[in-house]
């Protein structure tokens, strides 16, 4: 059974749909398929007694179609700055299930878990603009995101989604990548001028 855990930072990434994600609205991915990479940077937390604030840790998977249909194909990567308290309590809650969400339906989707990798993040943070390296010289994953820019006038649209019901955070800023791309065992993806979004979380599992 899982350690009582509580977890508060910042979640950001990108996907390969359209703007706006099918995903939030509850429909299909753009073109059938789904790959993506989530990053979380943590400012607080612990899991029972273990600190994770300041721990940095992202999930990219590629799934054949919906999420929801449970075939995914994930990987999870740690800051290699990590202890190894902390990377035992990530790789709990990310494989554990029943842990409480967003990590029990990351969990649910994934059929294949690739082997954790551990890695150097540099992530700057500035909102829908945050740029983000995982990997020496951003090797695994190479991001900058911004706003949509308005295809007539040129000018940046500040656009937001209110989701009650979201699972990784309840509001989220909505934009896109200007740089996206994926390379690890196994999984490969650039998707690049696609969908983005940034968000505060507030995450708890059960006592």
């Amino acid at each position: 059974m899982a350690e009582s855990w509580s977890m508060a930072g910042s979640i950001f990434g990108t996907c390969n749909c359209d703007w706006g994600c099918p995903c939030s609205f509850d429909a299909p991915p753009t073109y059938g398929h789904c790959e993506g990479v989530y990053v979380f940077a943590a400012r607080e937390g612990k899991y029972g007694d273990v600190p994770l604030e300041g721990v940095n840790f992202a999930w990219a998977a590629h799934s054949p179609g919906p999420l929801h249909e449970a075939k995914a194909t994930a990987v999870l990567i740690v800051d290699e700055r990590a202890s190894d308290e902390q990377r035992e309590a990530l790789e709990t809650l990310w494989r554990g299930g029943g842990v409480g969400l967003p990590f029990d339906i990351f969990n649910a989707v994934t059929a294949t878990w690739l082997d954790t990798k551990f890695a150097p993040f540099e992530i700057v943070l500035a909102g829908i603009n945050t740029q983000a390296k995982i990997g020496k010289d951003g090797e695994i994953y190479d991001l900058a995101q911004s706003r949509v820019r308005n295809p007539v006038t040129g000018e940046e649209e500040e656009i937001y989604l209110d989701k009650p019901t979201g699972f990784t955070a309840k509001r989220a800023e909505l934009g896109m990548s200007q740089v996206a791309r994926f390379a690890s065992d196994g999984l490969s993806f650039d998707t690049s001028g696609k969908y983005a979004e940034y968000a505060d979380f507030e995450y708890a599992g059960p006592p």
